[in-house]
C-alpha cells in the first residue's frame, strides 16, 4: 500500500505557466488557422497601439503578411512607438505574465501580459524558429531572436546586437514565421479586424500589406492621441480580504492600517477611517499592516460594505469619444443614418468604474457593405471578432426588442451595433480576451446605451416611412386633379379647365409641401400607432 503511494506522487511536478500554456495554447486563442493568424496580429497591434499613446506618439502600425507555404506565413509588424530597453525587451516579448499591465489599475488594452509572448511561443511550437525583434530605443538600435525557456518561463535573446541608432528611429519590428495559421478576407480575419481597430481608433493610421502584395491603408481620421486615462488607487468596494492583505504586505511607508488605508485606496478620509472604527470594533486600526491578520482584513472588507462611498473616481477610463465614433463610422461605412451614444460613467462588482459606448449605423454604405445585423464588440477599443456567442456584450444586443424600434427582423436589416466597453478591469472570459463575462451590471448598461441609440434610429426610420406614404398619397391624388378640373370646367360651361387644374396642383402642393407638419400628418400617426399596437399584439 505504501509502495503504491509513493509510486502515485513520485509523478508530483512543477510546472512553469509558459508550459502550461505550451499545452493549452487554445486559452491564448490559437484555435483554428484563421483565428490564430489574427490572433497573432490582434495582440502585437494592441501593444504597440498602447506603447505609442503612454509615449504620446500618434500611432503609424504597418503590418506585412508574407506566404511562405502551405498555411506558412511571415508576419512582420512594425510600429514608431518608443521601442524596448535591452533590460525589458526578452521580458516583453518572451516571458508570460510579464509586462506594464497587470498590476495597474488603469485602462490598457492589454491586461495579463501575456501576449507578445504567447506570439513568440506560438512560432517556436509551429516552425521551431525563433522570431526576430529590433528596437529602436533613444540612441540604441538592438537587434536579437527571442526564445523561451518553458520550464523556467524565461526569454533568452540569441544573437544580441547593440549598435548606435543611426537612422535617429523610434519603434519595435517583430518579425517571425509561423505555420497552422491562414489569410482570408473573411470577418474573422485580419483585414476586419484592421477595419475594426482603425474603426475605433481613429487617430491610429494602419496599413497592412496583404500575401498578394497589395496594400490596404486606413488612414488617421483625428491628428490628436485620446486623453491618457489617468492611474487610480482601487476602490473599497472592489476588493476583497486577500487583496487587502496583498495591498498592506506591499507597502513600507505607513505605520498604522489607518494612515495604510488612506494611502492606498481610493475614497478613504480619515472620516471614513473613523467611521470603519466604529463599525468594526474588533480590529486595533493603530497597529502595523504587516500584522494585519486575515480576520481583521476581512472584517474591515464587511466594514466597507457598511459604509457610504463616493463612487470611484472616472478619470481612470476614457472613451473613444462621439465625435471620434461619428468620423470613423462615415469614413468607413459612409451610413444612411448614424446614431451614436456614451452613457455615464458606473461601476460594477461593487467598485470597477466602467462605461459604455454604443453607435448604431443603418443602411447607405452599410448595405452596399452586405453588412446585416451586424455586432461589433470592443472593450478598450479593442475589437473582439470571436466567441460571440458566450460574450455578454451579444447577449445584451441580442436581448433588446428591434421589434419597437421598427426593426422586427434584426439579422436581416442593414445594420451595424457598436458597443464598446470601457473599463480599468474588463471582465473577460478568459486569457483569450476575446469575450466579456456576463456581469449583470455591465449588461444592463449596454442595452441601455444601445436602446438609446435605437430610439434615434427609430425616429429617422419612421420619419422616412411616414415621407414615403406622404409622397404616395400625394402620387395618387395628384393623379386625379386633371380629371377633377376637366369635370368641374364642363360642370361650369367655362373653358377654364387648365386654370382650374394649376390651382388643385398648388393646393396639393401646399398641403404636402411639409410632410412632418402634425395636420397634414395626423391620419399617417394614426396609422403608425396602430402598426405599434398590432406588433404589440401580435408579441402577446
Amino acid at each position: 500500500m505504501a509502495d503504491a503511494q509513493d509510486k502515485i506522487f513520485s509523478q508530483f511536478k512543477e510546472h512553469s505557466v509558459a508550459e502550461f500554456f505550451k499545452k493549452n495554447r487554445q486559452m491564448l486563442g490559437f484555435s483554428g488557422k484563421v483565428r490564430s493568424l489574427t490572433t497573432i496580429v490582434h495582440e502585437l497591434i494592441t501593444n504597440s497601439l498602447d506603447a505609442c499613446e503612454e509615449a504620446a506618439i500618434l500611432p503609424d502600425i504597418k503590418v506585412v503578411i508574407s506566404e511562405l507555404g502551405n498555411d506558412h506565413y511571415l508576419i512582420r509588424v512594425e510600429d514608431n512607438g518608443p521601442g524596448i530597453p535591452k533590460t525589458h525587451l526578452g521580458k516583453a516579448l518572451g516571458q508570460m505574465l510579464a509586462g506594464t499591465k497587470f498590476h495597474r489599475y488603469v485602462q490598457q488594452r492589454g491586461q495579463q501580459g501575456i501576449g507578445a509572448a504567447g506570439c513568440t511561443m506560438y512560432a517556436l511550437l509551429t516552425t521551431g524558429k525563433h522570431p526576430r525583434a529590433v528596437s529602436y530605443h533613444n540612441d540604441k538600435k538592438i537587434s536579437c531572436e527571442i526564445s523561451i525557456d518553458f520550464k523556467t518561463n524565461h526569454a533568452e535573446l540569441l544573437n544580441f546586437v547593440e549598435e548606435p541608432n543611426s537612422e535617429n528611429k523610434s519603434g519595435l519590428i517583430y518579425e517571425a514565421e509561423f505555420k497552422d495559421v491562414r489569410y482570408e478576407k473573411s470577418n474573422y480575419g485580419v483585414y476586419e479586424y484592421l477595419r475594426r481597430t482603425a474603426l475605433a481608433n481613429p487617430h491610429a493610421q494602419l496599413t497592412l500589406i496583404e500575401p498578394n502584395k497589395e496594400s490596404v491603408v486606413f488612414p488617421r481620421v483625428i491628428q490628436q492621441n485620446p486623453k491618457r486615462p489617468r492611474e487610480v488607487q482601487p476602490h473599497p468596494l472592489g476588493i476583497g480580504a486577500h487583496d487587502l492583505l496583498d495591498l498592506a504586505k506591499a507597502q513600507k511607508e505607513n505605520r498604522k492600517i489607518a494612515a495604510f488605508l488612506q494611502n492606498s485606496l481610493a475614497r478613504v478620509s480619515a472620516n471614513k477611517v473613523s467611521e470603519l472604527r466604529d463599525i468594526v470594533k474588533n480590529v486595533d486600526f493603530d497597529k502595523k499592516p504587516d500584522d494585519m491578520s486575515w480576520e481583521d482584513a476581512e472584517a474591515i472588507v464587511q466594514g466597507f460594505k457598511l459604509v457610504k462611498w463616493i463612487a470611484p473616481e472616472t478619470d481612470s477610463i476614457v472613451p473613444i469619444g462621439r465625435e471620434q465614433v461619428e468620423k470613423s463610422f462615415m469614413n468607413i461605412f459612409n451610413p444612411e443614418v448614424l446614431a451614436v451614444t456614451e452613457r455615464a460613467p458606473k461601476v460594477y462588482q461593487g467598485g470597477v468604474p466602467f462605461m459604455i459606448e454604443a453607435a448604431i449605423a443603418f443602411g447607405g454604405g452599410v448595405s452596399q457593405a452586405g453588412k446585416k445585423g451586424e455586432i461589433m464588440r470592443f472593450a478598450n477599443r479593442v475589437p473582439l471578432p470571436f466567441d460571440a456567442g458566450g460574450c455578454g456584450i451579444t447577449e445584451a444586443v441580442k436581448s433588446v426588442d428591434w421589434n419597437r424600434y421598427g426593426l422586427k427582423k434584426f439579422d436581416e436589416e442593414p445594420i451595424v451595433v457598436l458597443v464598446n466597453l470601457v473599463s480599468v478591469h474588463v471582465p473577460y472570459t478568459g486569457a483569450g480576451k476575446q469575450a466579456i463575462s456576463q456581469e449583470q451590471d455591465v449588461m444592463d448598461e449596454i442595452k441601455n446605451a444601445v436602446m438609446e441609440a435605437a430610439r434615434n434610429v427609430q425616429k429617422y426610420i419612421s420619419g422616412k416611412r411616414r415621407a414615403h406614404e406622404v409622397a404616395t398619397k400625394k402620387k395618387l391624388i395628384e393623379g386625379y386633379a386633371s380629371q377633377l378640373a376637366n369635370d368641374l370646367a364642363d360642370l361650369a360651361g367655362l373653358k377654364i379647365k387648365k386654370e382650374l387644374h394649376e390651382k388643385l396642383k398648388r393646393i396639393i402642393e401646399n398641403k404636402y409641401a411639409n410632410a412632418k407638419d402634425e395636420d397634414v400628418l395626423e391620419d399617417d400617426k394614426e396609422t403608425s400607432v396602430k402598426g405599434n399596437e398590432d406588433d404589440e399584439e401580435t408579441e402577446e
